[in-house]
């Protein structure tokens, strides 16, 4: 459950920035995505949310590796397609990251490109 709790307060985090969630934990073969949410633009964002209570073995963010970011490209590309039908949408990916308890750790968005 360390991973839910993580991921419900990023989902409340992501909110209080005036975003919509509009799917949670969007799966398809070999790829993920947490998170995705839409602002009042209308601007899509793809969300890795990592979370770490120690730093022992480097902080949350430092977790997402070049293959995790190529899953959420393709997981990406295939929301798009699936479920609004096209691929030209203003998009984001970013990588939500807590490092210390889910609960109370500081939070750390950090934007990527697409």
């Amino acid at each position: 459950m360390k991973g839910a709790d993580a991921e419900a307060r990023a989902a409340r985090y992501l909110q209080e920035l005036g975003r919509e969630i509009v799917a949670r934990n969007y799966r398809i073969p070999g790829g993920e995505i947490d998170l995705v949410s839409r602002d009042s633009t209308g601007r899509l964002f793809f969300t890795e949310v990592r979370q770490r209570r120690a730093a022992q073995f480097g902080s949350a963010a430092e977790s997402v590796t070049p293959r995790k970011l190529a899953l959420m490209r393709r997981a990406a590309l295939t929301y798009l397609s699936r479920e609004l039908g096209r691929d030209d949408v203003a998009c984001q990916l970013e990588v939500l990251a807590i490092d210390g308890s889910a609960e109370g750790g500081p939070i750390t968005l950090i934007p990527l490109g697409f």
